[in-house]
């Protein structure tokens, strides 16, 4: 599975059996269909020039990954963005006197943690480490930039922040359960192109915004702002909805344990960047044209 941020592409777990999602291998969205079967049952990888050759066939090694592995990575992975954010939020001033070198220590830790992210998104295979040292560096980020908003904007924003946050994970769950959110091709293919669209113009204004100074393209205040805020949020729950799907393909399929891991990164770069988003939203909406 890839990173559920947009920045990055998005990578499927590891096949583990040969079995077939007959409604995602009609739409190409099943990572695992990646074969074709013939009347006796025997799945065929399809190659486009010479045609359907015998798949070879995988061991199941160790244990498969399961909902009790992804929600206890999660919850680790998780609990290491809210602890770091404490700890920054209580250790690292942000007085008049102490702002500056506490900015400074969160654009440096969410540098790490992007960079951290990158190379997690390109390894084949989940490192802990990585991940959780992610998470550790977020948290360092999230707690700065909302202690900041919650002193300088909007006091009492993080709270309603972290209810929001909570709140669009619990009612895209409830979505997806309810199979009210259906993932399919052209969701995915919406879903990525919108996302891209968002990221560009989010590195335009901050382009415009360094360079000539004042608000940038206007996208992070104002009414503008507003409406940007809550596209964050709801591309952000579109990425729950690809999340979720890989998860539950993961333990349909029989992936490794060790996939739960990548599933706990995914679910986390997600809910971050909802959080920022909702950061973002709720301090136009309490705070006016002022912006995180």
């Amino acid at each position: 599975m890839k990173s559920s941020n947009p920045v990055f592409s998005r990578r499927v777990f590891n096949r583990n059996e040969q079995n077939l999602h007959a409604d995602d291998a009609a739409v190409g969205l099943d990572p695992y269909a990646q074969g074709t079967a013939d009347q006796s049952g025997t799945v065929h990888d399809v190659d486009a020039v010479s045609g359907p050759q015998p798949a070879v066939q995988q061991q199941v090694g160790g244990a498969a990954m399961t909902i009790d592995d992804v929600v206890a990575r999660t919850a680790m992975t998780l609990g290491t963005v809210v602890l770091f954010a404490v700890l920054a939020w209580v250790l690292l001033p942000v007085d008049e006197a102490g702002l500056s070198r506490s900015y400074g220590i969160a654009i440096g830790a969410g540098l790490l943690a992007f960079g951290l992210s990158l190379v997690q998104s390109f390894k084949a295979r989940p490192v802990p480490a990585l991940i959780l040292a992610y998470a550790a560096f977020e948290g360092v980020f999230l707690g700065v930039i909302s202690s900041v908003t919650s002193t300088y904007i909007s006091p009492g924003v993080v709270i309603q922040t972290v209810l929001g946050t909570m709140a669009v994970f619990a009612g895209v769950l409830i979505a997806y359960k309810m199979r009210w959110i259906r993932v399919t091709r052209r969701f995915y293919g919406f879903v990525m192109a919108a996302a891209m669209g968002f990221v560009l113009l989010t590195v335009a204004n901050l382009l415009f915004s360094a360079f000539a100074g004042g608000d940038g393209l206007g996208l992070r205040s104002g009414g503008l702002g507003i409406v940007f805020g809550v596209i964050g949020i709801i591309l952000g729950a579109c990425f729950l909805a690809l999340d979720f799907k890989q998860v539950e393909d993961g333990i349909a399929h029989g992936a490794p344990r060790e996939e739960s891991w990548l599933a706990a990164f995914g679910l986390t770069l997600t809910l971050v960047w909802i959080y920022v988003e909702a950061l973002q939203l709720f301090s136009i909406l309490n705070g006016g044209d002022k912006s995180a």
